[in-house]
């Protein structure tokens, strides 16, 4: 969840932020759902704070076209491209050189390493 906040003062969570009727700040519309009892009101025009510059705008969605990416005061690229996640399995785990029982199982016996001193199969050597 992220937090609402001013425009000016929010680091850089995402390029954009939108407001809503009671003066709060959120950078997503699941953010307000979550710390919001009402509904986002439905309209055309959004308002945009520029996280760069600092200044808010007014966009119009249905007139929304490529140019209208860019801050019109700075022209920082502010619409992000979306990634689509790719389904895989992986295991996650700390780094193995502070943590090796990831790769080592403690359950298996492992055998004695042998030195060229240990008297084991020291007849095959020998010959």
């Amino acid at each position: 969840m992220c937090p609402p906040a001013s425009p000016p003062s929010w680091p850089e969570i995402a390029e954009l932020t939108h407001t809503t009727t009671g003066r709060k700040w959120f950078d997503c519309a699941e953010c307000h759902a979550e710390s919001e009892t009402h509904d986002l009101k439905p309209t055309l025009e959004m308002v945009f704070a520029c996280k760069k510059c600092r200044k808010a705008f007014r966009k119009d969605v249905q007139e929304f076209e490529e140019s209208d990416e860019y801050c019109p005061h700075c022209d920082n690229h502010f619409v992000l491209e979306a990634k689509t996640p790719q389904a895989r399995l992986q295991v996650e785990s700390e780094d193995v050189r502070k943590d090796a029982r990831f790769v080592k199982d403690e359950r298996v016996r492992e055998e004695e390493q042998q030195t060229i001193w240990s008297l084991k199969e020291a007849s095959e050597r020998l010959g």
